[in-house]
């Protein structure tokens, strides 16, 4: 089975949660991408659409979708998200895609985190994916050599700026033994927005695909 095929199984079970009357968070990314397409076919359980970036609300709008801002809606029901990396703990590193800070505050705000991902996003260990780190821009160098001190290697995400107007950090080579711990310390470094674990908000379920279709896991 091609990836694409997984990433859209594992995106159409996430419907299933989609219960009438939702206020729902849409995450960014490729598998995202495929629950956002699927959306439709359910649009009158749908009270209300957040979007976590500008991409997927550029996505949800081109379908006839209504986005709301965050602020209107108050806490959601619902946030379905893809990851870079999840665990068996159901701690993620999200980021690739940059909307790492606008996914951790929809995650934050969610009565119920489902992620979604296809079996090579499957991890023992965090960290194999480089960490993103969206730090504001004239902290860049400074929060870069407190990574280099943390063991990381950092590299600035050229030609990128995040939809809050900042940079990305990806910080390779990190072993990331405690998440919780790390996202905490991460998190107080003068001038960083957000790390890309979310591991003090975890996952509630988790919707891999394989070979074989769809497991879900529920924390």
């Amino acid at each position: 089975m091609h990836q694409a095929d997984k990433k859209r199984q594992a995106a159409e079970a996430a419907l299933d949660f989609v219960e009438p009357g939702v206020d729902l968070g849409v995450g960014t990314g490729s598998t995202v991408n495929f629950f956002i397409d699927a959306l439709p076919q359910i649009r009158n359980r749908i009270n209300s659409l957040v979007a976590s970036s500008q991409a997927t609300e550029d996505r949800l709008r081109a379908l006839d979708f209504e986005v709301s801002a965050l602020s209107e809606v108050g806490d959601i029901d619902l946030y379905v998200d893809g990851a870079d990396e999840a665990n068996k703990h159901f701690h993620l590193i999200k980021g690739g895609g940059g909307a790492l800070t606008r996914e951790k505050v929809l995650a934050a705000s969610a009565r119920k985190f489902v992620c979604i991902i296809d079996d090579s996003k499957w991890v023992g260990v965090l960290g194999k994916f480089p960490l993103p780190v969206e730090v504001i821009p004239m902290a860049q160098s400074y929060v870069a050599r407190q990574f280099v001190r943390a063991r990381g290697q950092p590299v600035w995400r050229k030609d990128f700026v995040t939809d809050n107007g900042n940079h990305v950090l990806d910080i390779y080579n990190l072993t990331i033994s405690n998440p919780v711990e790390m996202e905490s310390r991460f998190n107080q470094i003068a001038g960083v927005v957000t790390v890309g674990l979310f591991a003090g908000r975890p996952a509630d379920v988790i919707l891999m695909a394989d070979e074989n279709g769809v497991t879900r896991r529920d924390r």
